[in-house]
């Protein structure tokens, strides 16, 4: 049967014409592109209106026609055969000396047309009663091509090379293995390449882990539908400042591809979730609700003031859409948001009542971003319901032939599968030693079973459910084997102890040289990351100034560079951030410091393995994590039990009462929260000391306040 990815097009009845043929001949194959990617040529942009890829047929391109009119259809077919031709010649592996290995067949399909006098093979021209005849005369002799065809026709875009052209000298370096390995990764796989192309006319959700592309797929998608409807006013919004480069790039990069063009700022706007006054790069999705609707603006400060620390964000968002009531100006064509899990369902409304109909917006996130349940509500929950009680959005099961709402990326092409499963491991706590009178040492689990089968973990033993043994591994689907076989193990990971931050500093900048000197990476292939964003400053200053003295330049991203600035283009200088600076961004050699932080806590002990989990995901070939003292140890011991279990997650699943458990122990608290707690633990602490020492006794704390507490204390148990 034919896979079909239904995009955007400006021939609706035509393309549902087509898509209904397909889907009733299930002894054809292949894969249908309803609304493919646009051809950038020299004349400029060249919309393609559908384009089939078969074993059996070739490629064939459909030209689509809405009405009865069918003038100059011949001529049309020529400029279709001779751009695509143009830009398959482009590829090596479709070539042999000068002629290209595939035939191109160009099909005219009007389904409003009546019946046809004679057929012309050389430019066919069918209605769907004629459209099997068409296809029949088709045959592709050269096969073996049809592999090298779809990986190039699928591989919508070049963006996943590097940033610059690499060279390396030695086969065998950090920076040949790297090369061979962005080579291996730059085409996106089907799913992904499903996923920018697929426009849904509403709402769509994409979920995926670390590493699966939704960045990418983000930013293609919103070039996609630029490129498709320039007239459109599209907004492409996320929290991580320094994410705003990339994307930049990364639509520009691929837009001009597309058309041959540069994007069009104006309607296609990249902005902050929050913003301020200014203007220009200052312009936010929240300012401008404000500044449309005519409602008090908060900067952070003011947000934080009035409605406290915990998610002062969310909270003015909802207060900013209280104000508004429902006379929300509808702003939008189109509005796309990358790392979704860090925003309240407060924001996401915001973004929803500000599209126009059909209200087409596009939300992406990380499944384990927030470790604990499900990172988002479900939709019907965030965007609520009409005044007749009916779900504003609501998602439907998967339908042949249609575009889906729901699209998960299950595989990973950044993290290699030792180093995902070891993120993994920590991050819950899978091998975490086991606290007093306490059944586990799990830090946090999802709610949902399901969800680890969705981010491409399959069961190799036991059951997953709760209270039950499972082992679970990454499918070899899910985690392709290329990314881990360029290098052994145990360079892929390396954990490292120190007695003293000092000896640690001075092995990282050692082992930097040796990256740029030794290996051939470059200094926009490493990235240190202190996991305590609060730090980061005072502790990356002793190995910046350790780098200068061997005059390797650096710099502490958002501190030395603006907020928008991750890597500095064209300037050589390693990247030192804190985590949330991290987040969305990745590189080949990535260096974790101060990891002991992220072992144990008295508060918020599963933001800290969150911090560690995001810091390790952030490499795409190579990862350093070390720190200092015994809690290092105790981290150490962790990862020797992952690579032990080889790389599989060991565990018995918790239950809903243990899940509970976790939650409300390692909780995220505000300041005042945590004074709180303190001074009850402190109290607590007198009181018993006290009671030891004779100075009070249990009968001076009376019989009903001891029954109280004693059934306090078991209900933990």
């Amino acid at each position: 049967m034919v896979n079909i990815i239904i995009g955007s097009t400006p021939k609706p009845l035509a393309s549902e014409e087509l898509t209904k043929y397909f889907q009733m001949h299930s002894d054809l194959e292949g894969y249908l592109y309803i609304g493919y990617p646009i051809i950038g040529t020299v004349e400029g942009a060249y919309p393609i209106d559908a384009l089939w890829i078969s074993r059996e047929r070739g490629l064939v391109i459909f030209n689509l026609v809405e009405n009865k009119s069918i003038e100059g259809y011949e001529e049309i077919q020529d400029d279709c055969a001779n751009k695509v031709e143009s830009k398959l010649k482009g590829y090596k592996q479709l070539v042999d000396k000068r002629q290209l290995c595939v035939d191109i067949n160009v099909i005219t399909f009007a389904p409003s047309i009546g019946t046809l006098e004679e057929y012309n093979k050389d430019y066919p021209l069918c209605n769907a009663n004629t459209l099997a005849k068409c296809i029949s005369e088709l045959e592709w002799k050269e096969q073996e091509y049809y592999n090298d065809l779809v990986s190039v026709l699928q591989a919508i875009s070049t963006i996943r090379k590097g940033r610059k052209r690499r060279e390396a000298s030695n086969a065998n370096s950090k920076g040949a293995k790297l090369k061979a390995l962005e080579d291996s990764i730059a085409n996106l796989d089907n799913r992904q390449s499903q996923a920018v192309i697929e426009t849904v006319e509403g709402v769509q959700r994409i979920r995926g882990l670390a590493g699966s592309g939704k960045t990418i797929v983000l930013a293609l998608k919103a070039a996609y539908l630029h490129a498709q409807h320039p007239d459109w006013k599209i907004a492409i919004t996320f929290n991580t400042r320094s994410l705003k480069g990339q994307f930049r790039r990364l639509i520009n990069t691929f837009y001009i591809e597309q058309t041959n063009d540069e994007p069009d700022w104006d309607n296609l706007q990249i902005m902050h979730a929050w913003g301020s006054p200014g203007g220009g790069d200052n312009n936010g999705i929240y300012y401008t609700f404000c500044i449309f609707n005519n409602v008090q603006y908060r900067d952070f400060r003011t947000a934080k003031n009035s409605f406290g620390p915990s998610d002062p964000f969310g909270e003015t968002c909802k207060k900013a859409l209280d104000e508004a009531k429902s006379n929300v100006m509808e702003i939008f064509d189109a509005v796309l948001v990358d790392e979704a899990q860090d925003f309240s369902p407060s924001f996401l409304r915001m973004c929803y009542d500000m599209l126009k109909n059909p209200k087409r917006l596009v939300y992406a996130y990380d499944e384990l971003q927030n470790l604990r349940t499900q990172s988002l509500p479900s939709p019907e929950e965030i965007f609520g319901n009409f005044e007749n009680g009916t779900p504003k959005v609501r998602f439907y099961a998967p339908e042949e032939g249609k575009p889906q709402q729901d699209i998960i990326l299950e595989k990973c092409y950044r993290n290699s599968r030792p180093a995902l499963v070891t993120a993994h491991a920590l991050g819950f706590g899978i091998y975490r030693e086991k606290e007093t009178n306490s059944k586990t040492g799990l830090v946090q689990m999802f709610e949902q079973h399901s969800l680890w089968r969705d981010i491409g973990y399959e069961v190799k033993e036991g059951t997953l459910e709760d209270g039950e043994h499972v082992v679970l591994a990454r499918t070899a689907s899910s985690s392709p084997e290329f990314l881990e076989k360029h290098s052994d193990i145990d360079d892929l990971i390396k954990f490292k102890s120190f007695k003293s931050k000092e000896e640690q500093d001075k092995w990282v900048a050692e082992q930097i040289k040796i990256n740029l000197v030794v290996d051939e990476l470059r200094t926009d292939d490493i990235v240190v990351i202190n996991p305590e964003p609060l730090t980061t400053k005072v502790n990356v200053a002793p190995i910046r100034a350790m780098l200068f003295a061997e005059n390797i330049n650096s710099h502490t991203a958002g501190v030395d560079t603006t907020p928008d600035i991750f890597f500095v283009e064209n300037n050589d200088s390693v990247v030192f951030t804190g985590i949330y600076r991290a987040k969305g961004n990745e590189a080949a050699m990535v260096y974790v410091i101060n990891a002991e932080s992220c072992y144990d806590s008295y508060y918020d002990l599963a933001k800290k393995r969150n911090q560690l989990f995001t810091a390790i995901t952030r490499s795409k070939a190579w990862v350093r994590v070390v720190g200092v003292g015994e809690d290092m140890d105790k981290l150490i011991d962790e990862y020797k039990k992952v690579k032990a279990h080889n790389y599989t997650l060991d565990f018995i699943y918790p239950d809903k009462s243990q899940r509970e458990k976790m939650n409300i122990v390692n909780r995220d608290m505000s300041a005042a929260e945590k004074n709180k707690v303190q001074k009850s633990k402190t109290n607590i602490e007198n009181l018993i000391m006290e009671l030891e020492n004779g100075e009070i006794f249990p009968e001076d704390l009376g019989e009903e306040q001891i029954a109280r507490l004693e059934k306090l204390l078991k209900r933990g148990e």
